[in-house]
Formats: C-alpha cells, sequence, structure tokens
C-alpha cells in the first residue's frame, strides 16, 4: 500500500459568497481544513452545504471570496483541474457505471495515466506495464475499503452500502489529498453506517488525506470529525470541536428552533 511521506496542503475557504438568481446561497462562508483532519460541514436542510461542495469541486464558482488548496488557488479552475490538483468527491446519489468494481476503479485512474491515445490504442508494452500498476493499485485500495473480496464482481450485484463504497474507493482512486464526502452513509443500514465509519478512520489513518464531510447522521459527525463547521440559511454559525458545537445555542436553534421562541416570549 502507498502511504502518503507528506502532510497534505491545508484547505483554505475564505469569505465565498454565492448568490444564484438573487437567492445568497453562501454568505462570506470561511473555514480551514488541517492538514490531515476530518472537517464536518453540517446544518439543515437548504444550509448551504452542498453548494459549498460544488464550489470546493469547481461545479459552481463563487461571486466573490477564494479557496486554496496550499498555494495553489482553486476558485476559478474547472472541475477537471481540481481533480488534478488533489481534491476529490462522491456524491449523495450513487454514480456507478457498468460493469465489475474493479472497472469502476479503473476510472478513478484514468486521470493519473501518463499513456496517450495512440500509445493506449497500439498496447505498447510500457502501456501495458501501467495499467498492470493501475490495476494493482486499485486493488489495493478495494482491500483497504472493504471491496477486495468483490474486486471482480458487477457493482450492479453488491448491496447498496456497497456500492456506496464503490463510489468511495472510486474517489480514492485519484490519490487525492483532500477527499470531500457528501452524505457517504445516507441510506445505509446501521450496520452498513458502522463499516463506513471504519473505513473512513482506516483510509485516514492508511492514507494521510484530509477529509471533508456533508452528514446529517450527527453520531457519525461526533465520532469521525476533528472540527466541524455549521451552515445555517448560507452563513457559518459555528465552528469548533464535534463537543463545543453541539452545545451552541446558534446551533441549538438552527437544529430545533430552542432559545429563540423562549426570548420572543420574555
Amino acid at each position: 500500500m502507498t502511504v502518503r511521506t507528506t502532510a497534505p496542503p491545508e484547505l483554505a475557504v475564505t469569505d465565498v459568497t454565492v448568490r444564484f438568481a438573487g437567492l445568497t446561497a453562501l454568505d462570506a462562508v470561511s473555514f480551514t481544513v488541517a492538514p490531515g483532519s476530518v472537517h464536518a460541514l453540517i446544518g439543515p436542510n437548504g444550509a448551504g452545504k452542498s453548494t459549498c461542495f460544488n464550489v470546493l469541486s469547481g461545479l459552481c464558482r463563487p461571486a466573490t471570496g477564494t479557496v486554496r488548496l496550499g498555494d495553489a488557488d482553486l476558485t476559478r479552475l474547472a472541475p477537471h483541474r481540481i481533480a488534478a490538483l488533489g481534491v476529490a468527491r462522491t456524491f449523495q446519489n450513487i454514480v456507478t457505471t457498468q460493469g465489475t468494481v474493479a472497472d469502476n476503479l479503473m476510472l478513478g485512474r484514468h486521470a493519473l495515466s501518463r499513456a496517450g491515445f495512440a500509445a493506449s490504442a497500439l498496447r505498447l508494452p510500457h502501456v501495458r506495464r501501467e495499467q498492470r500498476e493501475h490495476l494493482a493499485r486499485a486493488r489495493e485500495i478495494a482491500e483497504l475499503t472493504g471491496l477486495g473480496h468483490h474486486f471482480e464482481s458487477p457493482v450492479a450485484l453488491l448491496s447498496y452500502g456497497d456500492r456506496k463504497r464503490v463510489e468511495f474507493a472510486r474517489a480514492l482512486c485519484l490519490e487525492p489529498s483532500v477527499l470531500l464526502l457528501d452524505e457517504p452513509v445516507a441510506g445505509m443500514n446501521a450496520a452498513e453506517r458502522a463499516r463506513t465509519v471504519e473505513v473512513v478512520h482506516a483510509v485516514r489513518a492508511e492514507l494521510g488525506l484530509s477529509v471533508v464531510l456533508v452528514e446529517h447522521d450527527m453520531g457519525l459527525v461526533m465520532r469521525l470529525a476533528d472540527e466541524v463547521t455549521v451552515l445555517d440559511f448560507g452563513r457559518a454559525i459555528a465552528h469548533g470541536t464535534p463537543d463545543e458545537v453541539r452545545g451552541d445555542p446558534e446551533v441549538l436553534r438552527a437544529y430545533l428552533g430552542t432559545g429563540a421562541e423562549q426570548e420572543d416570549a420574555a
């Protein structure tokens, strides 16, 4: 297994604002993902979490503000260029192709291929050697994510939880320094959720990457995250450790509506 020998670069989001037809989806949002940490973005539905992920992955360009990965400015880059700099993403809905687990994971290696179109078409010796190396690495990642025994299995025959892990593993095949996980346990049963937590812990320990997590399962967030940023109506209303944000009055208002009613009644 290839292990990262240097810390991943810091991911810094500074004063990012996104507007859609006059609606402010993100309002001067700032947060920093420390190298090698798990940073959770949480908030009620419509808080701006998916918009924030779209900015980080290049699917959405902010009106103002910046996103930097180390010395690289990602703010105006296309998604494929951001991916090439080391940012990989999963999505809320499962996105897999036909074929086997191996086929899907090899798609994640495509951006790392050094072979040109002509050399690939001719199946030159160095191309075949590179393909073997990519396949071996894909198998390593499958083992790390608990998919090793499914490596040659058709994705269509896998359980829901395993198919979610295929998408996770395919993102890892890009060899990212930052992994964006968009609701990684949505729709899973309790056993699948527990397995996913184990996999994220293993990936972080083995690969040394940073993880940015959007998730509604607060139990999972509390077990995984080092830092949490809470969004509400496009604004960042709290930052801190899971324990710190759990008791924050603004967070309680956003999630439970507690506090505000009592103040209005006083």
